[in-house]
């Protein structure tokens, strides 16, 4: 995959992520906002990869 949609996937999940614990806050549901916090860690992370990816792109292309 992409940096790019490494990056947007990221996003979309962590927006989930948030919305599935703002949900389950408001209705007590502990285990939705667990989902939710998991949605959200697994989101910074593709986000995490897609820059890595940048930035590793960017030094081959200087190389």
């Amino acid at each position: 995959m992409s940096s790019t949609g490494d990056k947007v996937k990221g996003m979309a999940n962590e927006a989930a992520g948030n919305v599935k614990q703002g949900v389950g806050k408001a209705t007590d549901n502990s285990k939705l906002r667990a989902e939710g916090k998991a949605q959200e860690v697994k989101g910074d992370t593709q986000q995490a990869v897609g820059k890595a990816k940048d930035t590793v792109k960017k030094g081959v292309d200087k190389a």
